[in-house]
């Protein structure tokens, strides 16, 4: 399979690691998918990255591909029947123009039912961050929609590959009260996988250990790093700023600042009577995530965090989205406590 070449910090790099996310999805090119694959993640842990090159190796194995991005307004029609493909690209392009991104999502389903009513073939449909555009209520239905395809389709066809990936977790619990999808949790990158990452970046940088300890072997916080210089001050600051985490903090009553404080020595403490209510308002500012009780690889699409590493702010059920997160809520409440 070749290996796409990604936008990186203003860099060309080759996709790296996350071989066991690709197993899975030639799992599902042997099996389909079904009933929904629904991957949720840590912002900027690859997702993206991760489907990108499922496009690639999907279309290798003579699948039909659509794939949709709203938010990166990334879109990708790997099919040949060209007065549908045009038809895609013009409905996106005037969606993008009305800046009305939720309609591409839509525009994603109904193009992929009638390209398994062309092609009778093997036909996929990606959505990538689009619950983010069509809210928590629409999620689930959108996640019915592609179920249907699967089980009623316009015509018989030899396989459909369906998967929606998000680092919105609020619609987790929507979509989980329902049998329509098969809920995955992709994490960060693996140490070695990472370091893979790390060693295409040029020029001079810290040390692989000291970025590790920083980034939790997340992608967009080593980007970030690389674009500011290795400025880990400024980072913090953006982090801030776009969480609006001196507002957030400001909220909070007391009891909730004691147990927020307690929660950046160890995430677990969350997962308590008193502490879920914090826990669920961290969850919707992407801060951290709530772990499947579970480590076993199935429930996971690539490898799953330790059971527990304290120092990068990972419990057994709950864990920061990355160290830097940690440091900056940290931060935050030193500055008004």
């Amino acid at each position: 399979m070749r290996r796409i070449r990604l936008n990186f910090a203003n860099l060309q790099i080759s996709f790296a690691d996350r071989d066991s996310a690709l197993k899975r999805v030639e799992e599902w090119v042997d099996g389909g998918t079904y009933p929904v694959q629904v991957v949720y993640g840590p912002e900027g842990c690859g997702k993206t990255a991760w489907l990108l090159q499922s496009v690639e190796l999907l279309r290798e194995l003579g699948f039909d591909v659509i794939y949709v991005n709203p938010l990166n307004k990334l879109i990708m029609a790997e099919f040949s029947i060209e007065d549908l493909r045009d038809r895609f690209l013009r409905l996106v392009e005037e969606s993008i123009r009305q800046n009305a991104l939720a309609k591409i999502a839509w525009i994603a389903y109904d193009i992929a039912y009638e390209l398994i009513k062309a092609t009778r073939g093997k036909v996929a449909i990606i959505v990538d961050d689009v619950f983010q555009v069509i809210g928590i209520k629409e999620s689930a239905m959108y996640v019915k929609a592609l179920l249907n395809l699967i089980e009623y389709p316009p015509e018989h066809y030899e396989r459909i590959i369906t998967i929606a990936a998000t680092s919105e977790s609020s619609s987790k619990s929507e979509i989980g009260r329902h049998r329509w999808a098969n809920l995955l949790t992709m994490w960060n990158m693996t140490k070695e996988g990472f370091k893979q990452l790390y060693e295409q970046l040029p020029g001079e940088k810290p040390g692989f250990e000291e970025v590790w300890e920083i980034t939790g072997g997340n992608p967009w916080v080593l980007e970030s790093l690389h674009r500011l210089r290795w400025n880990v001050e400024e980072l913090l600051k953006e982090i801030t700023t776009r969480k609006n985490l001196d507002i957030f903090i400001s909220s909070l009553s007391l009891s909730d600042k004691e147990i927020l404080t307690k929660a950046l020595d160890d995430p677990d403490i969350l997962m308590s009577r008193e502490g879920i209510p914090l826990m669920d308002r961290l969850i919707e500012l992407n801060l951290i995530i709530n772990i499947p009780q579970w480590r076993d690889e199935h429930l996971w699409i690539d490898q799953p965090p330790p059971e527990k590493d304290l120092e990068l702010g990972i419990g057994k059920y709950v864990a920061w989205q990355s160290p830097l997160y940690k440091e900056a809520v940290r931060r935050a409440i030193n500055r008004l406590m």
